[in-house]
């Protein structure tokens, strides 16, 4: 088997970026960027799980993408409810869970809704984990995390890490292995900024929307020749 001798990520992080820079070098509107990357991300699952990845977090749009121009964000939000009832309807066939972190009740119109049933639904499968960051930022989550900690009334004696691992948007899942970004950018741009701390970090040139199965394959064989040493 493929992967019968490597060390296999858990968790991978993918932040998705570069789908209007695709677009505009082929002359074209830069929502069919969108939908392009769109197309890929819901690609990626069965390319990362049945490989043994366990985890799978992608960064689908951020509190700062508000402040893009009103057609793009009103795109991506009628593309992302229409990606949440495909993936709904397919990760029930292929028994993956489909989980949410972000600000997601602050999303519009039936969004909040779509996520909760799309989360109740699948919550008992087991083949894999997908993690929407959805109108997420690592900042706002640490913020979030410690109204939830004032609000319940911990005393100082009381902080450590579990404590706040227990508040962030998905605190049970493991922290990231290693986190993959498209585009030619070397940031982290707000993503997983408290679970990152020791994750491998790896930056892939070329655009979300040509994103491929033989990237998948070329993340985990980088995966496999690195030393974790986690600050020893």
């Amino acid at each position: 088997m493929e992967n019968a001798k490597k060390k296999i990520p858990v968790h991978v992080g993918l932040i998705m970026d570069g789908n209007r820079r695709w677009a505009r070098e082929r002359n074209l509107p830069q929502l069919e960027g969108h939908r392009k990357g769109y197309e890929k991300m819901r690609q990626t699952a069965d390319w990362f799980f049945l490989r043994g990845v366990k985890v799978l977090s992608v960064y689908a749009f951020s509190t700062e993408n508000w402040n893009r121009e009103k057609a793009e964000v009103n795109y991506l939000m009628d593309l992302l409810g229409q990606g949440i009832k495909e993936m709904q309807e397919e990760f029930q066939k292929k028994d993956y869970r489909a989980v949410f972190s972000g600000r997601i009740d602050e999303l519009p119109g039936e969004l909040p809704a779509l996520c909760e049933e799309a989360m109740e639904k699948t919550k008992a499968h087991l083949s894999g984990t997908f993690n929407i960051c959805f109108n997420y930022g690592g900042r706002p989550e640490l913020i979030d995390a410690v109204k939830k900690i004032v609000n319940h009334g911990l005393n100082e004696e009381q902080i450590h890490d579990g404590i706040i691992r227990k508040y962030l948007y998905q605190g049970q899942l493991p922290d990231p292995d290693i986190i993959v970004r498209t585009g030619g950018e070397q940031r982290l741009s707000n993503f997983l900024l408290w679970q990152s701390a020791y994750a491998e970090l790896m930056f892939l040139k070329k655009y979300w929307p040509d994103f491929e199965e033989m990237d998948v394959i070329n993340i985990l064989d980088e995966y496999d020749k690195r030393e974790r040493r986690y600050g020893q």
